[in-house]
């Protein structure tokens, strides 16, 4: 599989928990503006498929395409539709692909939804939040309850499929406050429903707020009990969870987070977006581009390949910074701040990470040839191949079930202690 991503860093105003790589300027330089930001990322397109091509990577019709932010609606309809109509056009894109964009309720309508539509997209992920005034007025946020409710009715008016995504934990927000946000989350008769758990960066509004004292700190019990509340309703309505934050009716999981997960190939354009190529060709000519970035950023986009001498995964990330993003771009550079090379011990870190974040769970017979891959099992103290007998300790504890075909599922406490399992099977397994 082969997913793209693409970043819009443009917001109207920066919410106070936000440390996403955003700005509300709507000119930042170098080309990238808010007016011609597409015709930058269609350029970024370019120079990353020659790269895909200089490096012997060819990737199958593009499954899945996802907008996010910042906000990607910030941006004219037909600017979305420009950036999917190049990728259909550089990479190709599959008949039954999932063309999704995130969506602040405040900067969307009935027009614009219905000029996506008829541009090819076919899900929309609504930015909700809270539906309890005071709470969104914590996070800095400047929509209402009616206005997410009008844009999934906008959505399914234009056949397009809606998903909310809700935050948890905010200061003063209490058990009720809780509550009401995801019965009218529900309400909303939406299929898909992700909920994250608030993020306090120190470097936020917020962040300083709560280092002041003016706010109160997010506690991790209160955390933990409005997850179950969230898990408890969204299971009554039919709501299954799929991954530690997602939940959704069946059929209608966000495919392209799922590959994500299963860690599959994607490009990700935009500045501060990352890349993942599970199997990259290197060069043993002299005049090969290397892998990672020279000094300044950038790689250049007509690097040749001289004689392959080694395959191995590689994750990059776009040069942060819009400006120094677009300056790369102009010079006919692919943006990247740098790269590097996914080891086999790093691949079966991931491979646990994800599929333990996963309803279907992590394939023990996947991970027991990653151990092997990453030559593991030659010391002593590492086990060759890790057993459902094995994995006892963690199943009395109530963290994992095991299913017949040998799939290791978080349990509901499983998925509250999420990192200790990760860190437990890290353990384990010897990384």
């Amino acid at each position: 599989m082969f997913e793209v991503y693409i970043h819009v860093p443009f917001c109207l105003r920066r919410c106070g928990y936000c440390d996403f790589n955003t700005y509300t300027a709507t000119d930042l330089g170098a080309g990238a503006s808010r007016g011609n930001y597409a015709n930058m990322v269609i350029r970024e397109m370019k120079l990353t498929k020659q790269w895909q091509l200089d490096h012997g990577i060819e990737e199958p019709p593009v499954s899945t395409v996802f907008f996010g932010g910042g906000t990607p609606t910030i941006l004219a309809a037909r600017d979305l539709v420009a950036m999917l109509d190049a990728v259909r056009k550089i990479w190709s894109i599959a008949p039954d692909a999932e063309i999704t964009t995130e969506a602040n309720p405040d900067t969307v309508n009935e027009y614009y939804i219905n000029e996506l539509a008829a541009g090819g997209f076919t899900r929309v992920s609504f930015g909700m939040q809270s539906a309890v005034p005071h709470v969104l007025k914590t996070l800095d946020r400047t929509h209402t309850p009616a206005n997410v409710a009008a844009g999934v009715n906008a959505a399914n008016k234009a056949g397009l499929r809606s998903s909310v995504d809700l935050i948890y934990g905010a200061p003063g927000e209490s058990l009720d406050d809780w509550r009401t946000s995801v019965t009218t989350a529900i309400d909303l008769g939406v299929n898909h429903i992700s909920t994250y758990a608030l993020t306090v960066e120190p470097t936020t509004k917020m962040g300083r707020q709560i280092a002041a004292g003016t706010l109160p700190k997010p506690n991790d019990d209160d955390e933990a009990a409005k997850y179950e509340i969230a898990d408890d309703l969204f299971a009554a309505a039919g709501l299954e969870w799929y991954e530690v934050s997602n939940w959704a009716r069946p059929g209608y999981e966000s495919q392209h987070n799922l590959g994500y997960w299963r860690n599959v190939d994607w490009a990700g354009l935009g500045p501060g977006a990352h890349s993942h190529y599970n199997a990259v060709t290197e060069a043993d000519h002299p005049q090969s581009a290397s892998l990672t970035a020279p000094a300044g950023g950038g790689c250049p986009a007509d690097a040749g390949l001289g004689v392959v001498s080694v395959s191995h995964g590689l994750r990059s990330w776009d040069i942060a910074h819009p400006r120094l993003w677009g300056t790369a771009i102009n010079e006919n550079r692919v943006p990247w701040a740098d790269s590097e090379t996914i080891t086999p011990e790093e691949n079966l870190e991931e491979l646990i990470m994800l599929g333990l974040r996963l309803h279907e769970g992590l394939d023990l017979d996947r991970i027991n040839r990653a151990i092997n891959d990453a030559g593991m099992s030659s010391t002593p103290q590492t086990l060759r191949t890790v057993s459902v007998d094995q994995l006892a300790p963690m199943i009395s504890e109530g963290l994992i079930t095991v299913s017949d075909n040998h799939r290791v599922v978080p349990t509901r406490r499983g998925r509250l202690l999420n990192d200790a399992v990760i860190e437990q099977f890290f353990d384990f397994v010897g990384v």
